[in-house]
């Protein structure tokens, strides 16, 4: 079988290396290499070991209610308990992420690479977006809490859903900003030039050209923003997740947007608190919160690669 460019690449490169070195094997370079490696191994031995536990545990209680268990509502008997209103509320905020954060945070990185000057103020709002994204979620459910339960109590209903869809959108908005960015800069600056060179008004070019060429970027980083959202408790804690059982039905989608709401994460929260009877739910909620994550990732690897192939 004749071997492939990279191959022989590769092949070219391995003989150079020896040359170089003369023939002496790098004992440094391979104990380090061996370090590197352990601690791969170490880690992904404590990431199988965790998962090993939780669906050990938790698939029995699944396999045992089926459906039943993701569609019933919070209750004080964890034979009875679900994760029904749970999911549903994860979904609410999940929209909210979808809706407030996407387009604002696309938007924004689109002024910042295709249409802002590099200046001083510039640079500015890139190092806080920057510092943002590295701040504990924590801090944006104490802002959550002092602008949106308390200063726009009268709009939101207080610790009410719109107030948590709120908070984990801004939550994610630097996120969602920095990735959409850097998914803009990768684009080659050949395809600009080439649009504006058959006479491409800079929308045109950004709409046509620029946008579609880092679209699989785009969707992955949004999708994945989406999904550090889901998992988040903190702040919805803050906010006003319920933690605990309610059985309230509200009249009409405004009653809903300020009423109480919980989230799964903040359920496996409060179940991990219970007595030992609500093990085996908390470990099936986990499971189901690890599926919902696992079909977030496919979701962007799908819309990734279609979009790479795409265009």
């Amino acid at each position: 079988m004749a071997s492939t460019p990279r191959a022989q690449a590769m092949t070219g490169a391995e003989a150079v290396r020896r040359s170089i070195e003369g023939g002496r094997t790098d004992w440094r370079s391979v104990a380090f290499q061996g370090f590197l490696v352990l601690l791969l191994v170490l880690t992904l031995a404590v990431l199988a070991w965790l998962l090993v536990v939780v669906f050990v545990n938790g698939v029995p209680v699944l396999a045992e209610r089926g459906v039943d268990f993701l569609f019933s509502p919070l209750a004080s008997r964890p034979a009875e308990a679900g994760v029904g209103q749970a999911i549903v509320g994860s979904l609410y905020l999940m929209l909210f992420v979808a809706l407030i954060s996407f387009p604002l945070g696309i938007g924004a990185a689109v002024y910042l690479e295709e249409y802002a000057h590099d200046s001083r103020f510039t640079r500015l709002i890139n190092t806080i977006v920057r510092n943002l994204a590295g701040v504990p979620s924590i801090v944006y459910g104490l802002l959550g809490l002092a602008i949106f339960v308390v200063a726009l109590a009268d709009f939101t209903g207080g610790r009410s859903l719109l107030s948590g869809g709120l908070t984990m959108a801004i939550l994610v908005l630097p996120i969602v900003i920095i990735t959409s960015a850097e998914a803009l800069r990768a684009v080659p600056g050949a395809i600009r030039e080439a649009a504006f060179g058959v006479g491409a008004t800079r929308w045109e070019v950004v709409r046509s050209h620029v946008l579609p060429y880092a679209a699989p970027g785009i969707f992955t980083g949004t999708i994945l923003s989406m999904a550090r959202a889901f998992g988040e408790t903190a702040p919805l804690i803050l906010v006003g997740a319920v933690v605990g059982g309610f059985n309230v039905e509200y009249d009409n989608i405004l009653g809903t947007l300020q009423g109480r709401y919980t989230a799964l994460p903040t359920t496996v929260y409060d179940w991990a608190r219970k007595p030992p009877s609500f093990s085996g739910n908390v470990y099936a909620a986990i499971v189901v919160l690890i599926v919902v994550l696992l079909l977030v990732n496919a979701l962007a690897i799908y819309l990734s690669n279609r979009f790479e192939r795409r265009w």
